[in-house]
């Protein structure tokens, strides 16, 4: 199965929620889908850590994934994330999504319980052989508790046909070599200090939601790096690498919702246990915009 042509600026949506936090604003959803669109990124990828698709409900996350694939209609691919803790849960929306209209879905394989290769390349294959979209496979352990090494993934693709992309996001540059010397599958970068040492190791794009505060300066060093301009490659990003890993420690959720309250978006709070920022992390993300 061939691969949609998804490459460069993926951008993260978040998911806006009521000030009770008790309701999905989609017409902010909508509002943040437009700004996204209009900045220039390449593709979009729905309710992934930045969307917190974790603290959803089942019908939540419907509403929310079929109201972004109508509102993006088309005007870029698509990427949603179906992950959850059951395979027969992350098949349902990998499902729900294809029926949907995305270009592709993405998984990472997060459990409760430490699982084993044969347990993960399992999940893989069942979900690949309920849908006709192609996958992205997501490695994260940092949020997934589980590491896939590059023999794991290597055995994936082989064997699950619809796997025909992959996220890494363990800060190992490493990996990312590996992965380019032993197999012709894109791979894109989720780790956003790694951007520049990423795109030189031949990542086919960078998964980010720092497009929603900083587009310009993401898509300049895309750019860039196209053009092979590595001094302004280097420039561009030092100079939002501050931002980028300040969006990082934060979390994805509260520092985006923050900045972007700051640049006129008002898209609620992260849900519950998660906090926003407080007044004087919010005073540090406006200087580091300013100086963005």
């Amino acid at each position: 199965m061939s691969s949609p042509t998804i490459h460069g600026i993926i951008g993260y949506t978040i998911t806006p929620f009521s000030h009770d936090g008790q309701h999905v604003d989609l017409d902010a959803l909508g509002r943040s889908i437009d700004r996204l669109i209009a900045s220039g990124v390449h593709a979009i990828a729905p309710l992934g850590s930045t969307g917190e698709g974790a603290y959803l409900s089942d019908a939540e996350w419907d509403e929310v994934s079929a109201y972004s694939l109508a509102k993006i209609a088309r005007r870029v691919p698509t990427i949603v994330s179906v992950s959850d803790l059951t395979t027969a849960k992350a098949v349902r929306r990998a499902r729900y999504a294809e029926a949907n209209g995305a270009d592709a879905v993405m998984v990472l394989p997060a459990s409760y319980w430490k699982l084993s290769e044969a347990q993960i390349l399992a999940h893989y294959a069942a979900i690949g052989d309920s849908i006709g979209v192609p996958i992205m496979l997501y490695n994260n352990p940092a949020t997934s508790g589980t590491d896939m090494s590059v023999d794991l993934i290597l055995r994936i693709i082989k064997q699950v046909p619809n796997v025909t992309m992959v996220k890494e996001s363990t800060g190992d540059i490493q990996r990312m070599h590996q992965l380019h010397r032993h197999t012709d599958v894109p791979f894109y970068n989720g780790c956003n200090p790694l951007a520049l040492e990423a795109f030189a190791a031949g990542a086919k794009g960078w998964c980010t939601a720092a497009p929603n505060l900083i587009p310009q300066l993401n898509l300049a060093l895309y750019d860039a790096v196209l053009a092979n301009d590595l001094t302004a490659a280097r420039a561009l990003f030092y100079q939002q690498l501050p931002l980028l890993e300040f969006i990082l420690k934060g979390g994805l959720p509260a520092t985006i919702k923050a900045g972007l309250r700051l640049t006129g978006l008002d898209a609620g709070d992260p849900r519950l246990p998660v906090f926003a920022l407080d007044d004087t992390a919010c005073s540090q993300l406006k200087a580091l915009l300013d100086a963005a």
